[in-house]
């Protein structure tokens, strides 16, 4: 009978357009059609949003939640187990300082995760960028380093992008090649195993230096001003499906926690003989969230983004769409090198110097299991750049957090050293199997 009704609207249409508009919009397929729809954009009291957000929840899309509690659960073990140094201000500070680097990288493999491929060699293209950057000092201004960096990363990026794309060789095997073909490059710029120390000051300030109290708390209202902005602009446009009292929560729970940060790291961090403060955010915490913003912004807002997404859902249905797969892909791999790149000069300002380990050990595992940890899917087409912030996060606390639990006694164990390099590596493991099982059952369940 529906059949028969939307036939019948179909046939006015050719006779008559405006009796088939009429028509049409009285049929039963485009009545279910506009149900549906009012029901993404009808208007959502608190407790319909939270209704949403836990049928999501149960139905597999799990999102960044995982991370978030993984982040508690940690801060909490870690919290009660060594509270004098874990919970002070200078290993807070460190912290950040020290995820800073695997996050970018974590970013970095997130465009490439976002289409279901990988990129072993990440790591390395950050370590040859870095390198390329501290040779380039030794005889040339900031600036002109700074570019020949960042063409370096870019063409290592597009290499792996073109032997992908075009060529055709899984992503598996050409960046397990340019694993060592990198590593070699990196070698052979710092001098077969050698070093080459970094003396600018604005690079070593990058990580190393903070913000002065004043201007900390300047950039966390002009933050929380922006975020308030985006909050309200994004209830705007949902025509009420976002209640406004969920905007005041986000909105005051962001206030609270910068609050918080900027009140302990305002503070004096410094030893007590030494001859200056230190206090402020570090530097590398403005960069990170302007990185994070502007990467957002280009996933969500941008055509570019759009399609990346698409062809990490379905390539086969992206390319029937006329979206040029092949070049979506190569453009990928090099977004993935360049931003592996600013990630290299992390690297780099954190320890002053560049050495056949910037980037390698287990910088470029890290970096992926950050960006699934948080929530991106191995299988493509799912994650945002949000979940490479918060996978950094958990895999930076657990080699921060068993160093300073150190060696306990354990009862049927003897005493263990859970800072040795073995426990670490074994709990980031144990972390990364945990966050893909998560994503391949909560990836079943929501098919």
């Amino acid at each position: 009978m529906g059949d028969t009704t939307d036939s019948n609207a179909m046939a006015a249409a050719r006779n008559d357009p405006g009796a088939g508009a009429s028509a049409a919009a009285e049929s039963p397929i485009a009545t279910r059609a506009a149900e549906d729809f009012a029901l993404d954009t009808a208007p959502r009291d608190l407790r319909g949003a939270i209704d949403d957000s836990i049928a999501r929840l149960k139905g597999g899309q799990l999102g960044s939640l995982p991370a978030i509690l993984a982040i508690l659960v940690l801060v909490t073990i870690f919290g009660a187990v060594s509270p004098d140094s874990f919970l002070s201000k200078v290993n807070f500070a460190n912290f950040l300082e020290q995820s800073s680097a695997v996050i970018v990288i974590a970013m970095a493999v997130t465009f490439v995760l976002l289409l279901g491929e990988i990129d072993l060699a990440a790591g390395f293209t950050a370590g040859v960028s870095a390198a390329v950057l501290a040779t380039r000092l030794e005889d040339w201004s900031l600036i002109p380093a700074l570019g020949a960096a960042a063409l370096t990363a870019l063409a290592l990026g597009s290499f792996t992008g073109f032997m992908v794309a075009k060529v055709g060789i899984p992503s598996f095997v050409v960046t397990l090649a340019n694993f060592l073909l990198f590593q070699g490059i990196l070698l052979q710029l710092v001098r077969q195993g050698g070093s080459v120390r970094i003396d600018n000051q604005i690079i070593k300030d990058l990580v190393g230096a903070s913000m002065s109290p004043t201007v900390s708390w300047i950039f966390v209202a002009i933050a929380l001003a922006l975020y308030a902005l985006a909050l309200l602009r994004k209830q705007r446009v949902s025509h009420g499906a976002i209640p406004m009292s969920l905007v005041a929560i986000k909105w005051g729970a962001a206030a609270v926690g910068a609050v918080i940060v900027t009140v302990i790291l305002n503070q004096n961090r410094a030893f007590p003989n030494a001859p200056a403060p230190i206090e402020g955010i570090p530097y590398v915490v403005p960069l990170v969230l302007i990185l994070l913003l502007v990467l957002t912004f280009v996933l969500t807002r941008t055509r570019y983004g759009r399609h990346l997404y698409a062809v990490g859902g379905n390539a086969e249905a992206a390319r029937r769409a006329g979206i040029n797969v092949t070049r979506i892909r190569l453009s990928a791999f090099t977004a993935t090198g360049l931003i592996a790149g600013i990630g290299g000069l992390f690297l780099a300002s954190r320890v002053n110097s560049v050495d056949p380990n910037t980037g390698a050990n287990d910088t470029l595992l890290l970096a992926v299991g950050a960006a699934v940890i948080g929530g991106t899917s191995l299988f493509g087409g799912q994650g945002r750049m949000l979940n490479a912030v918060l996978g950094g996060f958990v895999l930076a606390l657990i080699p921060n957090g068993l160093t300073l639990v150190g060696k306990q006694e354990i009862p049927g164990f003897g005493e263990v050293d859970f800072g040795s390099s073995g426990i670490k590596f074994m709990c980031a493991g144990f972390a990364l199997l945990l966050a893909s099982s998560v994503d391949a059952l909560s990836r079943k369940r929501s098919n």
